[in-house]
């Protein structure tokens, strides 16, 4: 790894915790953590800059420390405290924007490593049953936090052509889990209630949050021998996970919305401040998404600890019981899947016939 390593978005849990850990590198010298807001959790022996990367003193930085190493972590889809979208959008857009534009003029800047996400892919019906880091989305995700890691990834991607000399690594996590998460899907997920999309029951994907900070560690430091961290990467434990089997493990009923009904719902939760129910997230919890890890294991060397179905089991616990016992939402959810589909249709039948687990989709 770089004698000096710079991360961004250290206010946030995972950028404190990969710090405290990257500082346990006998390759690293100096770790600076960088963020517009001073974290409430400590960041060991790093030194710490308050910085908007929005503005242009990243270059100073740079430059003042010489920084060989930079993790890039300020790309979220949930704010910090009482900030609204317009600023989440400037950070993760704006903020990259400069970050890059303060590497590109660097002469010591030799590593990049970038947090996004697999919802760059989008969700749609007509969606393959997995993608690969190479396969197009069928439609462009129009808005929200999926529509900001796209145009993150064109810059950094433009960024790579212009500095050929630097190692560029793109990690495209799937839905972050774990004890203490911090996104939309996990607010959604302890909502006492889970409304959902009625017809629908799609696949997810989890990563814990310590295959997180293991893996952004394998991509900031230099390759192992045989692998190679220079890319783009989709990161995700084995597995998948419907949604209706989330259910049940949470201990949680669910409440089946007509699809035209569900923005209402997303809403009106908004509006009381429960959860960010965006229309990207509608559409995860309609037609899912599964990715393929094989260049995560193959390539890249990195195995996660925790498979998707662990990943979740550690969630689950954190947010203890549930409003009733899994084996009771279990049972009722098998009734219902017994129960005829309107216009005389048979059953709905898990994996076959109404539910198409491959797209989560009627």
């Amino acid at each position: 790894m770089g004698k000096v390593v710079l991360v961004t978005g250290v206010a946030r849990q995972l950028g404190g915790r990969f710090v405290r850990r990257v500082q346990r590198d006998p390759g690293v010298d100096r770790v600076i953590a960088v963020d517009a807001v001073a974290p409430a959790h400590p960041l060991g022996e790093a030194e710490f800059v308050r910085a908007d990367i929005r503005q242009s003193a990243l270059a100073r930085i740079l430059a003042e420390y010489a920084v060989d190493t930079v993790v890039h972590l300020d790309v979220s889809g949930k704010a910090l405290g009482t900030a609204g979208r317009t600023a989440i959008k400037e950070t993760n857009v704006i903020g990259t924007m400069q970050l890059l534009g303060a590497c590109q003029k660097s002469p010591t800047v030799q590593r990049l490593v970038v947090k996004s996400s697999t919802s760059v892919y989008g969700s749609a019906s007509r969606d393959p049953a997995v993608f690969t880091e190479t396969t197009p989305p069928k439609s462009l995700p129009s808005g929200g936090f999926a529509k900001d890691a796209v145009e993150v990834e064109g810059y950094v991607r433009g960024f790579a052509r212009r500095r050929p000399d630097v190692a560029v690594c793109v990690l495209r996590f799937a839905n972050i889990l774990g004890p203490r998460p911090d996104s939309p899907l996990a607010d959604y997920l302890s909502l006492p209630v889970l409304p959902t999309v009625f017809g629908y029951d799609p696949r997810l994907q989890f990563v814990h949050e310590d295959d997180v900070v293991d893996v952004l560690q394998v991509a900031a430091r230099e390759p192992r021998r045989g692998t190679l961290n220079s890319g783009t990467f989709n990161i995700a434990g084995e597995g998948v996970l419907l949604l209706s089997q989330c259910s049940r493990r949470l201990g949680k009923p669910t409440v089946p919305v007509l699809l035209p009904a569900v923005t209402w719902v997303g809403s009106a939760l908004r509006t009381i401040g429960m959860t960010d129910f965006s229309p990207e997230q509608i559409r995860l919890l309609t037609h899912g998404r599964v990715v393929s890890t094989v260049q995560m294991r193959e390539t890249l060397g990195f195995r996660p600890e925790f498979t998707t179905a662990e990943t979740f089991a550690e969630f689950a616990r954190s947010r203890g019981p549930g409003l009733l016992p899994p084996e009771t939402v279990g049972r009722a959810v098998d009734r219902l899947a017994e129960l005829p589909l309107p216009g005389g249709a048979g059953p709905r039948e898990r994996g076959t016939g109404a539910v198409q687990t491959t797209h989560g989709a009627r």
